[in-house]
């Protein structure tokens, strides 16, 4: 059970956030227990829809999003994350379970999507304080500045969402990945 009650739908949301999980039902077909939970604070979701919606227009591949996402929640021990972005990475961006596994251990293997991983990884663990061959690394890779500061907004918009779980121990509405039973 949450440790924040959320509403259980979107008639019991306030009115300023019905319409923004409406937008979400109209998306997803569905309205994931992440945004009920966001949707307490109706400036909370619009921020989170707002800066997700912006990034997905970005020029980060959608696989490499969730590659990245699997990386972040991984890191932070993040269960609900984790279990919906290996259902998002599986189902939506098609990355098998090889590749979900290396993103969960803070790699890839695609040679490019690799070094966004690497680089999203230690931005987590570092909190942010990346050596400039940590910069390099991902330049060589063929990431410019641009896809650079995305992969850091990513990581940051996937902390939120981490540290969001964690604090309301949102109750998990995907098929259930526990982050401390990380295939080796």
């Amino acid at each position: 059970m949450s440790r924040i009650t959320y509403p259980a739908d979107i008639a019991a949301a306030s009115e300023a956030a019905q319409p923004l999980l409406q937008a979400v039902e109209k998306q997803l077909g569905s309205v994931p227990n992440l945004f009920r939970l966001a949707s307490v604070s109706p400036a909370a979701l619009e921020g989170y829809l707002s800066l997700s919606g912006a990034l997905g227009k970005g020029r980060l591949p959608a696989a490499t999003r969730e590659r990245v996402a699997l990386a972040v929640a991984q890191i932070n021990g993040c269960n609900y994350c984790l279990s919906a972005h290996t259902y998002l990475g599986t189902n939506l961006a098609k990355l098998d379970a090889a590749e979900v596994a290396a993103n969960r251990a803070g790699r890839s293997n695609d040679p490019k999507a690799d070094a966004a991983v690497r680089f999203a990884a230690k931005l987590v663990i570092e909190r942010g304080h990346i050596s400039a061959e940590d910069l390099h690394a991902v330049r060589n890779a063929g990431y410019d500045d641009a896809q650079i500061i995305e992969i850091v907004q990513h990581v940051a918009l996937n902390t939120w969402t981490n540290y969001l779980n964690e604090v309301a121990q949102t109750e998990i509405d995907f098929p259930t990945v526990n982050a401390d039973e990380l295939a080796a």
